[in-house]
């Protein structure tokens, strides 16, 4: 009696049309669209559009901003990766539902938030402003707001790779001599790179599409606080014939860089687990 490959799900051909269909119409339909639209420009238009110095400073800022956000998000999401699965205190399941927050809460209610606090007459921004620290209407206050909707990706992508960490390497690494930062440097951070990257990857391509938070911390400021995103946007405001095709070539040039980012993080991922195995 034969049986049935066990390594084919049942209603394969179901599940299979059925993530081809939602791949073509919510994914692959609107980027082909976005493509089609940016190509009724000519290269003439298209590069007046997308490389003018107001766009440069845009997409350094929006490219800026969110690397350093990402940086900063897997620097935390690790301390809070770490503290969630390797001890144990009151209060626990309450803060580990608390790093979920920044999912679940608008985006705009979060830029209100941050820019209450930190301009000069709000709770932080009264002791911090004096000092020259500028958390509201600056690059600053957008890396902060970046690193608040980004760093729960790194906390949830590690910490299933720390609860899996195998106790024993730790304890004959301690057993050899070695000290607490040569366990975590040789032993345990290898096997976190790969979901550190990952983490750093999703928080990164999150800050680059951000805009609902950023667009009340930011300022807007023309060459100096506004990020691509609000660019986009001010083109299509401006009411010219061409006007929404330029604001979708400045999108096509961002998705162009993001795709690139992804495809080199996903290659830096691959040798970290050539590496590890």
């Amino acid at each position: 009696m034969s049986q049935s490959n066990p390594r084919v799900l049942p209603g394969y051909r179901l599940s299979i049309s059925f993530t081809l269909f939602y791949l073509g119409v919510l994914v692959i339909v609107p980027l082909a669209a976005c493509a089609i639209t940016a190509a009724q420009l000519s290269w003439d238009q298209f590069r007046a559009a997308v490389w003018t110095d107001r766009a440069r400073a845009a997409y350094a800022l929006t490219f800026g901003t969110a690397f350093v956000a990402a940086l900063l998000s897997s620097a935390i999401g690790l301390l809070v990766a770490w503290v969630l699965v390797r001890y144990e205190f009151p209060g626990k399941r309450l803060f580990d539902s608390l790093v979920d927050l920044p999912f679940a809460l608008p985006t705009a209610v979060a830029g209100l938030v941050f820019s209450n606090l930190y301009v000069p007459n709000g709770w932080l921004g009264r002791f911090l402003v004096p000092l020259g620290f500028e958390g509201a209407y600056s690059r600053v206050a957008i890396v902060l707001v970046l690193v608040f909707i980004g760093f729960p990706f790194v906390v949830r992508t590690l910490q299933p790779v720390l609860e899996s960490l195998d106790a024993e390497a730790e304890e004959a690494a301690a057993l050899l001599g070695a000290s607490r930062w040569q366990t975590f440097r040789r032993v345990i951070f290898p096997a976190l790179l790969p979901g550190l990257l990952t983490g750093f990857a999703l928080a990164f391509a999150r800050g680059l599409g951000e805009y609902g938070s950023v667009v009340f911390v930011s300022g807007n400021m023309p060459f100096k606080t506004e990020i691509a995103a609000v660019l986009i946007v001010g083109r299509l405001e401006e009411g010219r014939p061409n006007s929404y095709r330029e604001a979708t070539a400045i999108a096509c040039v961002l998705l162009a860089a993001s795709f690139l980012m992804l495809i080199l993080i996903n290659r830096l991922e691959r040798f970290a687990k050539k590496d590890e195995g």
